[in-house]
């Protein structure tokens, strides 16, 4: 049967971009949707039951395209613009109505394609969102992880720092938009126990004892392929995303067959087929033993990557074919 792959992003995505050319090489029908788009923009009729069975049917129509989610056999949920968006002139109890009746009604048939295959399905990604289960979960497969204290104690937040410094400390999401629309950013800093403050119980934090890193790995696994380069600073930042990307240095780097394996198995654990995984190296990087984890993101960028290509052809061949055979490029 001839694959038929939705797309659900926003207008302007690039990796989202990436992976549409690829499937668009292969011959593979491809629809782009945004489900924030609902309105006149994106018209739907589904219907279940009768001579339908237990599958929903029926169309779905864009300003250019239309698809009969029934033949949909591929879903990659990449960025759709919130439905809040769509519905934020309205008066809020207005608003709150429409947006939970689109999530319940369009994305209810969305999300529930039977027989599709989802790269990440919403519900997986949102499962495996959270810091502190994935750090949970790196450990249980024999990963090294971080000493990490979340607390909203001052006291434990001072005892720790104290103890077992140097520590950082880094947000578990990042920072919303402000007043003015603009999202900004809080890096992974190092802190001191004579820095803290009762601000410390107004919410939660993430402590972690800094690992003394020779460089850092940003681990790309889609399917059975996985895709690691390493990264450094030309000032040796902490965190390296909060300086210029343009300046930053990549190098291929093997990912030792230990790790390799408590990648797809965390995939697997979590309903995942994509992740974009981060580590912190220490001493040359050849031992599992050098690998600290220190978060999967199950929706990650990675269009800005020297091997984004390769990438987007994994993404294509996973979407696009009944048969995959997947490889591994780990080196």
């Amino acid at each position: 049967m001839r694959r038929t792959v939705l797309v659900l992003t926003a207008l302007e995505d690039v990796t989202a971009d990436l992976v549409i050319e690829a499937l668009n090489e292969r011959g593979t029908t491809v629809v782009r949707v945004d489900p924030g788009d609902v309105g006149s923009d994106l018209v739907f009729g589904f219907r279940l039951g009768q001579d339908r069975g237990a599958t929903w049917g029926g169309r779905l129509r864009t300003g250019g395209r239309e698809v009969d989610v029934g033949a949909v056999t591929a879903v990659y949920c990449r960025r759709p613009t919130p439905y809040t968006a769509r519905f934020q002139q309205l008066p809020r109890q207005s608003r709150e109505f429409a947006v939970a009746e689109a999530r319940h009604g369009l994305g209810g048939v969305l999300h529930g394609l039977r027989g599709a295959l989802y790269v990440n399905h919403p519900a997986s990604v949102t499962r495996a969102d959270f810091k502190p289960a994935q750090l949970q979960r790196f450990a249980a497969l024999g990963l090294r992880v971080p000493e990490t204290l979340v607390t909203n104690d001052v006291a434990e937040a001072r005892k720790f720092a104290a103890e077992r410094g140097p520590v950082i400390y880094k947000p578990f999401r990042g920072l919303p938009e402000g007043e003015d629309g603009c999202a900004g950013a809080i890096w992974a800093q190092r802190i001191e126990a004579d820095a803290l403050d009762d601000s410390v119980s107004v919410t939660a934090h993430l402590f972690q004892v800094e690992i003394p890193k020779s460089g850092d790995v940003r681990v790309t696994v889609v399917g059975r392929r996985v895709f690691a380069q390493q990264i450094t600073t030309p000032d040796g930042a902490l965190d390296w995303r909060r300086g210029d990307w343009g300046r930053l240095v990549h190098i291929p780097v093997v990912v030792p067959d230990s790790v390799r394996t408590a990648l797809h198995g965390y995939l697997t654990s979590f309903g995942l087929t994509f992740g974009c995984f981060d580590f912190a190296l220490t001493g040359d990087g050849t031992a599992a033993e050098d690998w600290w984890a220190i978060e999967c993101n199950p929706n990650g960028q990675w269009g800005w990557l020297p091997d984004a290509p390769a990438i987007a052809d994994a993404f294509a061949e996973i979407l696009g074919r009944e048969d995959v055979e997947d490889r591994d490029d780990s080196g």
